[in-house]
């Protein structure tokens, strides 16, 4: 199971998907977890969810630590498919719950009562891609990976050559 989780190839463009997935999202992590970049802190924040958006602190905090831990595993490609997976998730939610009534377009202008549900989208077809082909390269995935193949090719019966 491990390696099906690590298993990725020297892509480029898995590393470009990445990162920049990751940037974006810890940006907004960092607004909720530490009131970064006019955020509104870990405790408003979770004031938001719990009152106006009516989840569980609990299932709150776990968005601010995707956002900002699971963000930073994914920048350096560490269990990148989880990460993605978690991050696609979070942003379903915020689709469902905020955004999918304001509409296709973010709010450019401020005549929106929110944004729109593009952003959400690419974000979404991102996760997907990399929830399918993994972390790509320069990534802890593939480092863990390549040191995995040389581990079993030491052991002279390994149980994935046994019953494989």
């Amino acid at each position: 199971m491990f390696k099906k989780i690590i298993n990725t190839g020297n892509d480029h463009s898995l590393l470009i998907l990445r990162v920049v997935l990751g940037v974006v999202l810890m940006a907004h992590g960092l607004q909720k977890a530490f009131g970064w970049f006019n955020g509104f802190g870990w405790n408003n924040t979770i004031n938001y969810f719990t009152g106006t958006v009516g989840i569980p602190a609990l299932l709150g905090a776990f968005v601010i630590l995707i956002e900002t831990l699971g963000a930073l595993f994914l920048i350096l490609g560490f269990a990148g498919r989880i990460n993605a997976a978690l991050m696609g998730i979070v942003i379903i939610g915020a689709m469902v719950v905020d955004h999918v009534k304001n509409g296709f377009y973010m709010n450019w202008f401020g005549i929106q009562k929110g944004e729109g549900i593009e952003f959400d989208l690419l974000f979404i077809a991102i996760s997907i891609a990399l929830v399918l082909k993994g972390s790509g390269s320069f990534s802890v995935d593939r480092l863990l990976m390549q040191f995995k193949t040389k581990e079993s090719s030491k052991t002279l019966y390994s149980a994935d050559k046994v019953f494989s």
